[in-house]
């Protein structure tokens, strides 16, 4: 009878460690976007409900980016979690130095080690920024147990990781429709998600200009509405807000086209009333509101100063069609003194933006356009923004220039029916095997024109379908199979949305449709 109890008993705590086995068993490593070097094994610990962050040099960006990332990882009320033999108590970052200004080529590097046999853990990193996307990572690792109402990650863990690509680029779109302060916030927030880097902010357009200029007050004017514009201060806490969170603003003016919303408050710098865009380049005026405009965007051209503190300054330069030009009698004198035909005016309004631009220590970008009227008559410092053609990419490394890519058939988010596996496929150095070439394109950028989106439907138009370019722009060339993509792009959607991101499913023949039906 007792060997009968014993047995019993035996076959029991046998039943309960099968039980306790699979509950704890490996999840999937869904990460996106993937590590330059990844390597996880098969070992499972528990997280510490008592889990912290620790900095060995303290500061207030890293400070502040440990609270943020405790909410995001730990969404879920927890219990101890007693049925891991080791638990994980503490990550450790290292950062050597947490003064480097953020600008393009800031070293965004990292490791992360979390071995099998300590309840700490290590993330290492140059700079603040690389500390940043070591943290996104971890984010990403630690996973929740349903059955253990815990939290664990699978060890060891080694990863050392750095990007492709110095630009990684969402462009949004406040002029077509506005997009308020907390929405542009939220889009920072997600971004930083997948490693994106930059916040490419197209300020104006023919639509509405809700910038507040205080050089030129009523060029706001042109906003929609009273509620429908940033103030300075506005400005300046975006622009804080993403650098806290390692995402650099590149502000863009588009000029002289798609500035029709300027002539609200200063029609002089417009050809008439009737026929208000290109902006008109026979008057100073024009200029010196834009050379005004500039002063407070860069600080009076103070490296690293003003309302935008990024080297790169957008100026546009495309869609201009220069009828307007060609049927005013003002502008056409002026072009016949000056010797010029439309095209010509057309590459001396560019090119005296440029000069203003480079005078206060601003690298131009400029959309596609410019380079293939004007070419190699461009300054050198000046950067060409592809969307037309994927295959101008190739002409503009060759002549020299510096590129950024975003092909309006690959990653324009409007685009609702090009679907994430051509976001995925679309290779910057597709017919670029130079070396000095492929050292010249930047990166690129996501589009999210904002025709039809707001903050009603923007979160679904961007993701999941951004995360398909943000490893394309991250990760290493060699990760480009769809196949191994796929379950890795629907896991993240549902991260997305755990986390309160209102990301669309991620085989919607049309970005923004409605779930099927369960």
């Amino acid at each position: 009878m007792k060997r009968l109890v014993f047995l019993s008993i035996s076959i029991v705590m046998m039943i309960m460690m099968m039980i306790v086995d699979s509950s704890i068993a490996k999840p999937a490593p869904f990460l996106i976007p993937m590590p330059e070097t990844f390597r996880q094994g098969e070992i499972i610990m528990g997280v510490s409900n008592k889990f912290k962050f620790t900095a060995t040099n303290p500061s207030a960006d890293l400070s502040a980016s440990f609270s943020r990332f405790h909410d995001l990882i730990f969404a879920h009320p927890v219990k101890d979690p007693e049925a891991y033999s080791i638990i994980l108590s503490k990550l450790i970052i290292d950062v050597k130095d947490t003064g480097v200004p953020l600008q393009l080529g800031v070293d965004e590097s990292y490791s992360l080690d979390v071995s099998n046999n300590s309840t700490e853990a290590t993330l290492k990193a140059n700079t603040v920024y690389g500390a940043l996307h070591g943290l996104q990572t971890f984010s990403q690792l630690v996973t929740f147990n349903y059955h253990t109402r815990s939290y664990q990650i699978s060890a060891p863990i080694e990863i050392k990781d750095k990007p492709r690509f110095q630009h990684r680029g969402l462009m949004l779109d406040t002029s077509r429709h506005f997009q308020p302060i907390n929405t542009i916030k939220q889009v920072i927030d997600t971004i930083t998600y997948t490693k994106f880097n930059v916040l490419h902010w197209h300020m104006s357009d023919t639509q509405s200009f809700p910038f507040e200029s205080l050089n030129y007050p009523l060029l706001w004017n042109g906003a929609y509405s009273e509620a429908e514009k940033y103030t300075q201060l506005d400005v300046a806490h975006i622009v804080e807000y993403a650098r806290q969170r390692g995402v650099r603003v590149m502000v863009e003016f588009d000029m002289p086209g798609h500035a029709g919303s300027w002539c609200v408050g200063y029609p002089d710098i417009c050809p008439s009333s009737q026929c208000k865009e290109p902006l008109n380049p026979a008057k100073n005026a024009t200029f010196e509101l834009i050379d005004g405009l500039l002063d407070e965007l860069t600080g009076n051209g103070k490296r690293g100063g003003g309302l935008f503190p990024d080297d790169f300054i957008h100026v546009g330069g495309d869609e201009v069609n220069t009828a307007c030009w060609t049927s005013s009698s003002e502008i056409k004198t002026w072009m016949s003194n000056k010797n010029l035909d439309a095209k010509g005016a057309y590459e001396y309004f560019v090119k005296r933006v440029h000069d203003s631009a480079i005078k206060r220590n601003r690298d131009p970008v400029n959309w596609e356009e410019v380079f293939n009227h004007f070419g190699t008559n461009l300054h050198p410092r000046s950067i060409i923004h592809i969307w037309l053609s994927r295959a101008a990419l190739a002409r503009v490394v060759a002549a020299g220039y510096r590129a950024i890519l975003s092909n309006n058939d690959a990653w324009y988010l409007d685009h609702t029916d090009t679907a994430y596996d051509k976001y995925y496929m679309n290779e910057p150095f597709k017919g670029i095997t130079d070396p000095k070439q492929q050292a010249l394109v930047l990166g690129g950028e996501v589009c999210m024109w904002a025709e039809t989106a707001d903050t009603c439907n923007i979160f679904q138009t961007i993701w999941p379908r951004a995360a398909a370019a943000a490893e394309r722009l991250w990760s290493p060339a060699e990760w480009n199979n769809l196949d191994e993509f796929r379950p890795r792009i629907e896991a993240f959607r549902c991260l997305l949305n755990k986390r309160g991101v209102a990301a669309a499913p991620s085989r919607n023949q049309m970005a923004r449709n409605s779930p099927n039906n369960p």
